[in-house]
């Protein structure tokens, strides 16, 4: 909030003109109050309420109402509203202001009879914003008098509907709304009679009578109703056709905005109150807006089902939901799923969902859900199988629903049903049972209903969900033979047996309903199921049993009661032992959990119940599967058959694990990925080479092409892959795929004549056989001498030659398109695989065996680099490069023990560092030369650790030691690593990158290898000092300036130098290099010579600091001297000038040369008042002549030789002024100085500063900003590299 202002001193003048001389902070309120932003007029209004309150100056209250009542008609529609609103505040705040006289004033203003034309729409929409300000004022229903003028000024404005349209109408509404019934009765009945007596003319009008029966009973009573209207109520029969005609008006004028009009939510209020509803409902809903078929009245009469929910009764509610309404909107439904069409269908729901979460009886919410579930096209609902307004039913209403769905799903009755047929499915209609298919169709949607209700976020009991699940699992795998208590779902047999069909999409959905309560969360209100739920365990019961494990213990209570219950596929006496032996192992199993709590014992269980479970479902596959896995669970946990030495022609029970487990992941279940990813992470330490090469074999590219892959294609395989919930929505959308039905029959038309141009020979010869047998390529005989017979005969022949060549071509279709899913597969079970092996790097990265990983994996993605680029194949490439990179090459743990593998280790980095030097493409030499850094990082820390301990030295005595101690202590932290064999496999390599024209490595590889092992600057710096003149073009010379400069910065490079004259020395070769580097420039034409330059004078930038740290100019003065020379006739080449950066780096380093920057020559500007100026500018017409130009400047050069120097005489003159400069300094500072020689030698200044006068403080200042600078130099190349 601003604080209010304060007060100034009284004006010395009264009125709008010394209003307008004494304060412009209040004049500034109105600017902002008309601004287009809502915060901006809205903290304008309070600023000025507070300054009028603050102020209480008469004449400035009055000059603010009449800039607001001017502002009311301002042209600007966004001022509008801003200066209604900051009127009514005023008006509010400020109670001993008549409203009466602001009305008056706000008609004078915009009076519509003497306005303009052109200003009239502004006008009228003052007089209406005015109003709008009173009313919103909160004091007109005090105000009889001007209340009842407001209400006569928005008749009248009402009668301007082109500009105003309904605005005048529904603020008449929002008046009555507010004020009291007595001053209706009084003030407003007798002005308003004539708009509530023609109520059935317009829907503004009939909207206002029905807010004044609604507000004021006690004034509109029936015998009133029937002075106005010719009836004492408002919905009879004889009203029925007018109220048709204006809810038709009103749906017509709501098109654009897709709402339901006031008026037809107040009609429908008025009909419940006066008992009519059922008349209304009839004959003004079914008979009157839904008999003419035009989109906006069907949409109204949606919108009144759906806003007429909550207010009626039961048996209303009845009537509504098996109107014809609901037919109506049921075709609608399945009709729209057309692309570009409007639904309907989420509004609805909107609807449904609304009046569920307010709605407090259970009966209603199970009336309404069930009314949805009846409507059916042709058995099944039009309703989604998942539906989330089920999450706001109560308990009692949601268990009530689900009895219902299992009662329709054993006895389907559609007398109860309001089923429908489209026009097309009549036109398309075959001749099927429709009995049975209704009955398929509706048991289809019930079963993915009941599973959704599990996977919903409302309420549920867990006695509710156990019974789903039983139900479900019942009827997908069982079937009725004689009703038993002990087994709830023999009691109802199903009125219509289920066929084959109902019982595989049962068994399907209960496979998805297991992936739902395998993440479920625990359910129940007990403080047990509260903690549960806080560790977020899922899948489980209260007690802590898997939901699976309670499915598996119900399963086998049905097969024991043979008597009762018949399996839909009987189990055989091999089956039905491996499911016993099965439950023997899982108890055995929950026996050794509760000893020891082990997450390896839980994973195996549910692996064990996983495929224990699919028996009833595949149980010839599933049979070997159960079998293998209860023997690797027996051969695991057996303490006795671990001490035993393996048998060779056994396998290890790890290696049938991870059989099992990429057997699972061929199936295209989310469940099976999960419970064998958890799985896989429990016998990662058990792990052997055998198990893993299991798992990369699969994403071995070479064995794509082997017949017996993993992956097997079925015809179903589609069926499989898609989830079953998703299969039910397929119904939905099958009556609008019946138009692209003859599209699509029409493009494999045309493919076929396509593929028929290309007919081989073989078929050419078999037909000019066939036509030559039948004499039909007869040369002379026309076709009169051959008989009907023949040509019969002949006809038959070539059309089952025909026959015969098109059944060919389709299977080779067949063959193609089963080669493609085929692909599709493999790939996608490849994908899946790689997640164990992401697993098995995240729970064993110290495990030798991840060395095994590295080659695998580099073969998959140079394999898919090269291969195709769908988006299958760039997701698996994407995925392998994503583990490689980061889990496998970034990973912060590794093997600390390969004394065993370390010649293995040195070959394979060799290996890998040769094939990333022979590559041709950057990106992938990049993982290869990224795993051997990895291997470097391994060999390198696996002995430093252990060396450590004796090799303790302080960090002070490390940093002081010389000569054969540091060299002792480098090759100390080497560990395994042979650094002479290393340093030679990546020397030729950086010397390959560096004199070959075309090389995969890049330089960003090598600042990796130095960034991450420093020790290999010192080995490896000679080759970058020469390459910085022996490199193979400019772009290599600039990365070998960049490297090396990388390497110098390095802090480890400087410490393994024996002898400062190393140093020393290395530091004038580089130099040398540059310098030399630099003559052979003779143009900037293309930017890789610009590049060199700049990447040169970086390294200069450094080096020329590093020296005036570290040595005196003298020593090194022969050689700056020719560098200086080198770098001045740079300057001179041509297109020196174009970079900026450039230009920049070379002042930065003639700087630290002692060259100062010339300053830029302005251009004389000649004096206007010349005496030649003028009358040139007058005569001038054109352009000067080049010759006299010429002359010009020549005159103008030889003006001013006299005085300044060319640039070749002021460089060096600003050089030797600059060595002399710095020697003067020195000297100066060395006296000063107690303390000798300082760590480094004097920085050589520019002439500028080199000025004895300067006094100690000055020389303070720049010492401080020298050694910014010196900073900023030091950071700047390491960046930039």
């Amino acid at each position: 909030m601003e604080a209010a202002p304060a007060p100034l001193p009284a004006p010395a003048r009264s009125g709008p003109r010394g209003v307008l001389q004494q304060n412009r902070q209040f004049l500034d309120f109105f600017w902002d109050i008309a601004k287009p932003q809502q915060e901006v007029r809205l903290a304008a209004t309070e600023s000025l309420l507070r300054y009028l309150r603050a102020r209480g100056q008469e004449d400035e209250l009055k000059y603010t109402l009449k800039r607001l009542i001017e502002g009311l008609g301002a042209t600007r529609e966004a001022a509008r509203p801003g200066f209604s609103l900051a009127l009514a505040q005023v008006l509010q705040f400020f109670e001993e202001i008549p409203l009466h006289t602001v009305l008056q004033q706000i008609k004078e203003k915009h009076n519509l009879e003497r306005v303009k034309k052109k200003l009239f729409r502004n006008a009228a929409f003052g007089n209406f914003f005015g109003v709008l300000a009173l009313f919103q004022s909160g004091r007109l229903a005090k105000d009889k008098k001007a209340l009842l003028e407001c209400v006569r000024l928005l008749q009248s404005l009402a009668q301007h509907h082109a500009h105003l349209r309904d605005l005048p109408r529904k603020t008449l509404v929002d008046i009555l709304s507010e004020i009291p019934e007595a001053v209706f009765e009084e003030v407003l009945f007798s002005a308003l009679q004539a708009d509530l007596t023609s109520a059935f003319s317009t829907p503004e009008q009939l909207h206002l009578l029905l807010v004044g029966i609604q507000k004021f009973p006690g004034v509109l009573k029936p015998d009133k109703l029937k002075i106005l209207l010719g009836s004492s109520a408002i919905v009879t029969m004889e009203n029925i056709p007018r109220l048709v005609k204006v809810l038709k008006t009103a749906a017509r004028s709501e098109k654009k905005d897709r709402n339901l009009p006031r008026v037809g939510l107040d009609l429908l209020r008025v009909s419940v109150k006066e008992g009519a509803f059922e008349l209304f409902w009839k004959e003004a809903v079914e008979n009157g807006l839904l008999k003419e078929k035009s989109g906006p009245n069907s949409y109204m009469c949606y919108r009144l089902l759906g806003s007429a929910l909550p207010l009626l009764s039961l048996d209303q509610l009845q009537i509504v939901l098996r109107g014809e309404v609901m037919r109506h909107y049921g075709d609608h439904v399945v009709s729209a799923q057309l692309p570009d069409r409007f639904k309907f269908a989420p509004e609805m729901e909107t609807y449904v969902n609304s009046f569920l979460e307010g709605c407090d009886d259970p009966e209603k919410q199970r009336a309404v859900m069930i009314g949805f579930s009846t409507l059916t096209n042709q058995g099944y609902p039009v309703v989604p199988s998942f539906w989330k307004v089920v999450k706001h039913l109560q308990p009692v209403a949601l268990l009530k629903y689900v009895d219902w769905l299992k009662r329709m799903f054993l006895r389907p009755e559609f007398d109860c049903c309001l089923d429908f047929t489209t026009s097309r499915q009549k036109q398309n209609q075959e001749k099927v049972n429709m009995t049975q298919h209704r009955v398929v169709r509706l048991r289809k949607w019930i079963i993915a209903r009941l599973v959704s209700i599990i996977d919903s976020q409302g309420k549920k009991e867990e006695d509710l969900v156990t019974d789903i699940v039983r139900f479900c699992f019942f009827h997908a795998f069982f079937e009725t033979q004689k009703p038993t208590s002990e087994i709830p779902e023999t009691k109802t047999r199903p009125s219509v047996p289920l066929d084959g069909q109902s019982h595989s999409t049962a068994a399907n959905l209960f496979f998805s309903l297991l992936q739902i309560l395998n993440s479920l969360p625990v359910l129940g209100d007990t403080a047990e199921a509260a903690a549960l739920r806080e560790k977020h365990i899922h899948g489980v019961t209260a007690d802590r049993n898997l939901w699976i494990y309670l499915i598996i213990q119900y399963a086998s209570v049905l097969l024991s009661h043979e008597k009762h219950v018949k399996a839909v596929t009987p189990f055989t006496a091999e089956q039905r032992a491996a499911w016993d032996r099965m439950l023997q192992s899982l108890e055995n199993l929950q026996k050794k959990e509760k000893e020891s709590r082990s997450m390896e014992i839980f994973a195996f269980q549910h692996l064990l119940l996983l495929v224990g479970i699919h028996l009833f479902k595949t149980p010839a596959e599933t049979l070997d599967l159960l079998n293998d896995l209860l023997n690797c669970i027996e051969r695991a946990f057996d303490k006795k058959s671990k001490k035993k030495k393996p048998d060779n022609e056994e396998p290890e029970w790890v290696e049938v694990i991870v059989e099992i487990l990429l057997s699972l992941l061929s199936q295209p279940s989310l469940l099976m990925r999960r419970v064998s990813k958890s799985v896989f992470g429990r016998i990662c330490p058990y792990m052997s080479k055998k198990a893993l090469h299991l798992i990369l074999n699969v994403l071995d590219p070479e064995q794509d092409q082997d017949e017996e892959s993993a992956v097997v294609v079925m015809e179903e395989t589609d069926k499989k892959k898609k989830t079953l919930l998703e299969d039910t929505n397929e119904e939905e959308s099958a009556d609008s795929s019946d138009d692209d039905s003859s599209e699509e029959d029409g493009e494999e038309d045309r493919e076929d004549e396509n593929n028929n141009e290309g007919v081989d020979e073989n078929f050419r010869n078999q037909l000019m056989n066939v036509l030559q047998a039948g004499n039909a390529l007869g040369g002379d005989k026309s076709d009169e001498d051959v008989d009907d017979e023949t040509m019969l005969a002949l006809d038959e022949n070539v059309s089952a030659l025909f026959a015969e060549q098109q059944k060919r071509i389709q299977a080779k279709k067949d063959e193609k398109e089963k080669m493609r899913k085929e692909k599709i597969l493999r790939r996608d079970f490849k994908i899946k695989v790689l997640d164990l092996i992401e697993v098995f790097l995240a729970k064993q990265p110290e495990n030798p065996l991840v060395f095994d990983i590295i080659e695998p994996l580099l073969l998959v993605i140079e394999r898919s680099m090269s291969s195709d680029t769908d988006k299958q194949e760039q997701d698996f490439l994407q995925k392998t490069a994503d583990i490689f990179t980061n889990h496998l090459c970034r990973a912060k743990q590794y093997c600390r023990s390969v004394g065993d593998l370390q010649e293995d280790l040195h070959g394979l980095l060799e290996s890998l560092v040769k094939r990333a030097s022979k590559h041709t493409d950057s990106a992938l030499a990049l993982y290869y030369f990224s795993a051997s850094l990895y291997l470097f990082k391994v060999l390198k820390g696996n002995v430093a650790r252990e060396m450590a301990t004796p090799l303790s030295p302080s960090k002070k005595k490390q940093k002081n030691s010389k000569g054969s101690s540091a060299q002792t202590d480098q090759l100390s932290g080497t560990g395994l690593l042979d650094l002479k064999r290393v340093t030679m496999l990546y020397q030729e390599a950086l010397s390959g990158f560096l004199t070959r024209r075309k090389s995969a490595l890049t330089g960003s590889m090598f600042l990796d290898l130095f960034n991450r092992f420093p020790v290999m600057c010192k080995p490896l710096i000679d080759t970058l000092v020469k390459s910085i003149t022996a490199g193979a073009r400019q772009h290599q010379q600039a990365q070998a300036c960049m490297l090396l400069q990388k390497a110098l910065q390095t802090r480890d490079l400087k410490l393994s130098m024996t002898t400062e004259e190393e140093w020393e020395e290395l530091i004038r070769e580089s130099t040398n290099q540059i310098t030399e580097s630099l003559k052979v420039v003779t143009e900037f034409k293309v930017k890789v010579d610009q590049e060199k330059v700049i990447k040169c004078l970086e390294l200069l930038n450094f080096l020329i600091k590093t020296v005036n740290q570290q040595f005196s100019l003298q020593k090194l003065n022969v050689e700056l001297a020719e560098l200086s020379q080198a770098l001045q006739a740079l300057s001179q080449q041509e297109g020196f000038g174009k970079s900026v950066r450039l230009d920049s780096l070379y002042w930065n380093v003639m700087k630290l040369l002692g060259f100062a920057r010339p300053k830029k020559e302005k251009a004389v500007a000649r004096p206007e008042h010349a005496p030649g100026a003028k009358s040139l500018k007058r005569k001038k017409k054109g352009f000067l002549p080049a010759t006299k130009k010429r002359k010009k400047a020549l005159q103008e050069n030889g003006a001013e030789s006299g005085g300044e120097a060319g640039p070749e005489n002021r460089a060096e003159s600003g050089r030797e002024a600059g060595l002399e400069g710095g020697e003067a300094a020195a000297r100066k500072k060395n006296k000063k100085r107690k303390g000798g020689v300082g760590k480094g030698g004097a920085e050589g200044p520019s002439p500028k500063k080199a000025k004895g006068s300067h006094g100690q403080e000055t020389q303070g200042k720049q010492g401080k900003a020298k050694k910014k600078k010196k900073k900023k130099a030091n950071k700047t190349p390491a960046q930039k590299a």
